[in-house]
């Protein structure tokens, strides 16, 4: 029996990466998929190619770092759907950098990010779940959050904070109101995240790292795993990394 099939679930970060990979693969196992993220081009051709493979899915332009975007899209997926019973925020900034050369622009940036993004996610989503009676939160947090080392000190803090956010959720309402708070943390994948850091001394770091990634897909396949449980069943933490990875 699927517990994907039906279900209607929002997706911040839906442009690329992991956010991009899932809704693909939820789509294909018959969920319909709100897709959310900045870049409109992008969200349009995901959701033309999930149509066109006869999925279902409705996207929004969506600044989750904007707690009035945010809740903009909560309400846009109640008015075409009625309902939310997933939201998955996989929107984040992973920018590695040294202390000795005070990115902090890129530390700012994560923080909004990482930390406000997930908060103003669940902000928005918990009063319609709480009144369905049912609903699940999942938070793409990192093996950042559970282990530190140089150069991701302060994306290691956001991921910890993510984790402490799940965590804290979950005591608090999946309990009382049967709202399944999951926190899914990735090791190294190939994304081409390197891209975007700015920093040159870890450098020689991420090319090493990029030697075990491991495709998005299996990321994606995990919390299609954790989606598709009963509401009565709750995955609380899943950890998912290259063999190869030591920490």
């Amino acid at each position: 029996m699927s517990y994907i099939e039906n279900k209607v679930i929002i997706i911040t970060g839906a442009s690329s990466g992991i956010g991009e990979a899932t809704a693909i693969y939820l789509a294909k196992h018959g969920a319909s998929v709100v897709l959310a993220a900045r870049n409109e081009d992008k969200l349009k051709d995901l959701s033309e190619r999930i149509k066109n493979e006869g999925g279902t899915a409705l996207y929004k332009v969506t600044d989750v770092t904007v707690n009035e975007e945010v809740q903009s899209l909560v309400d846009f997926t109640l008015d075409k759907f009625g309902r939310i019973d997933t939201l998955i925020n996989s929107a984040g900034y992973m920018l590695f950098s040294m202390w000795d050369n005070a990115h902090v622009e890129e530390w700012e940036k994560m923080i909004n990010l990482n930390i406000k993004g997930v908060l103003y996610g669940i902000a928005a989503v918990l009063p319609h779940m709480k009144k369905q009676g049912s609903g699940q939160i999942i938070n793409v947090g990192s093996i950042a959050g559970h282990a530190i080392g140089a150069g991701h000190g302060v994306y290691s803090s956001t991921k910890y904070a993510v984790r402490a956010i799940t965590e804290s959720l979950r005591k608090e309402v999946s309990v009382k109101h049967n709202i399944q708070a999951v926190l899914v943390s990735p090791g190294v994948i190939a994304t081409k995240w390197q891209d975007a850091v700015t920093d040159e001394d870890v450098k020689p770091v991420l090319e090493e790292l990029n030697k075990i990634a491991i495709d998005v897909q299996h990321v994606a396949e995990t919390i299609g795993f954790v989606v598709n449980k009963p509401a009565d069943v709750m995955i609380n933490d899943v950890i998912v990394t290259p063999t190869a990875q030591e920490w």
